[in-house]
């Protein structure tokens, strides 16, 4: 009887991941990078000045800098990576 019931529940856990395969996986990835992409943005935004790009007063940059800071080195290579065209059409 136990046998069974693992059968039933392995079938609609596989049944479940085949759909959430066919509808939700590519909706998933897409707002993870555009979060990612929204972060990057924020981080240049307010910390711009580390590269030379100045666009907020640093008043502002300093009081976000306590949030910021676990993600400059992150940001800076990606900011300052180079770049080709495969590189677009992921």
């Amino acid at each position: 009887m136990a046998e069974e019931k693992e059968e039933k529940g392995s079938f609609w856990d596989a049944f479940k991941g085949v759909l959430y395969g066919m509808a939700g996986h590519d909706m998933t990835r897409f707002a993870l990078k555009t979060r990612g992409s929204m972060e990057h943005l924020f981080i240049l935004i307010t910390m711009g000045d580390l590269l030379g790009v100045p666009i907020l007063p640093p008043y502002y940059s300093l009081r976000l800098l306590p949030y910021v800071v676990p993600q400059i080195s992150t940001w800076k290579r990606r900011m300052l990576r180079e770049r080709d065209l495969t590189d677009a059409l992921a």
